[in-house]
């Protein structure tokens, strides 16, 4: 039996993998479980039948797990999610299994990455042992634009995305010309994605796993490229010059009107920023508020917070809807830039809406005129956007 380490285990990492009906996902998926990157990793996909593991097979290793040649462990979800990723825990930590580095989950086509999330960030036990890394969603470049037109799981795997893949490029009669169009849809719809072109079908393993905010250590990778909020950020500013450039008469979403199928126009990305340390009862008062009163429409949130009872440690910030990761504690602000910084990914929720709160709860409200005084009282006033 495989010796245990004394202690408190660090978080293991997971990837989320997810991408429309014939998007390109198993096909990359295929590619990926050859890659060495991906040793001691455990891949959970639907149905073994979708994925060629012939040429990958080693042995099976118990009922419904399948020891790979790349030195990873492929299995079925059975069940449900959470009794999967309780199985494979109970197994590794038992030493029935070897101790595995991170798992990746390969969803169905028509799936919305967020029950899946939930079921990480939510469980009170999965919440301790596993990290979400990150999301990977696969857009198909011949039929991308309009799958996103008709599909409103398409857009919110896009939308909820830490990187992008754009498969099938090579597919493309006018490759430069639609694969252009393509990425300025999907850099408006999700600003701090990383958008990967595959080429015939592949991407290479590093760029995909292992490449957001924990390492296998539980140590901090890379927060600034996890976040992106600088990215998210300059994507603000160039929306709001064009918005004052074409005129008052032209919003956020004036170039989309024409088109009803698209369900882009209710989805954003923005950020709030604080250059003082928030309180950290007001801090959680912010996010209980805004959770239990928009907690839907909150397709993603990460943050980094510097907390006025200790400002040297930033906490991470990780939510899906109402549901929000147990906050990881950094031993250090990553890099000189000690603002606090939250990312929202929503959807139908009005960002001036989010910031009246969030500047309420740091007391300074910026509404002018009678309720300004209100708010700054009663931050409950802003419960109800008018």
């Amino acid at each position: 039996m495989t010796e245990q380490p004394r202690g408190p285990l660090p978080p293991i990492p997971l990837t989320v993998l997810t991408g429309f009906l014939g998007a390109g996902k198993t096909t990359l998926l295929n590619r990926l479980l050859r890659d060495p990157a991906l040793a001691d990793t455990v891949v959970i996909v639907n149905e073994f039948g979708e994925i060629g593991l012939d040429h990958l097979l080693v042995e099976a290793v118990e009922d419904g797990m399948i020891l790979l040649a790349a030195g990873c462990l492929c299995c079925t979800v059975r069940g449900d999610l959470v009794q999967t990723l309780e199985d494979l825990l109970r197994r590794r930590d038992n030493g029935r299994i070897a101790p595995f580095r991170r798992v990746v989950i390969e969803t169905t086509g028509l799936a919305d990455p967020a029950p899946i999330l939930h079921a990480v960030l939510y469980h009170p036990y999965l919440s301790m042992r596993y990290a979400l890394e990150g999301v990977v969603a696969v857009i198909d470049a011949v039929n991308g634009s309009a799958t996103l037109d008709a599909h409103e799981e398409a857009v919110r795997q896009a939308a909820v995305a830490e990187r992008l893949v754009v498969a099938k490029a090579d597919l493309l009669v006018d490759a430069g010309v639609s694969l252009a169009r393509l990425k300025e849809r999907l850099r408006a719809l999700n600003p701090g994605a990383e958008i990967l072109v595959a080429e015939h079908g592949a991407v290479p393993a590093g760029r995909l796993v292992g490449a957001g905010l924990f390492d296998t250590a539980g140590k901090i990778a890379d927060v600034r490229g996890w976040l992106q909020a600088e990215a998210v950020e300059a994507a603000e500013r160039r929306s709001h010059a064009a918005a004052h450039a074409h005129g008052p008469d032209h919003g956020h979403h004036a170039g989309h009107h024409h088109d009803v199928n698209r369900h882009d126009a209710s989805i954003r990305a923005f950020t709030l920023t604080s250059d003082e340390p928030v309180a950290r009862g007001a801090f959680d008062m912010f996010l209980d508020l805004l959770r239990s009163a928009h907690g839907p429409k909150l397709l993603r949130v990460k943050g980094l917070v510097g907390l006025a009872d200790d400002p040297e440690r930033p906490v991470v910030i990780h939510g899906v809807q109402h549901v929000f990761h147990v906050p990881a504690v950094l031993p250090a602000w990553p890099d000189a830039d000690r603002r606090s910084r939250l990312v929202f990914i929503v959807k139908d929720l009005d960002k001036s809406f989010v910031e009246r709160l969030w500047d309420a709860f740091l007391g300074k409200p910026r509404i002018d005129g009678p309720d300004a005084a209100a708010l700054a009282d009663n931050p409950l006033a802003l419960r109800r956007p008018a």
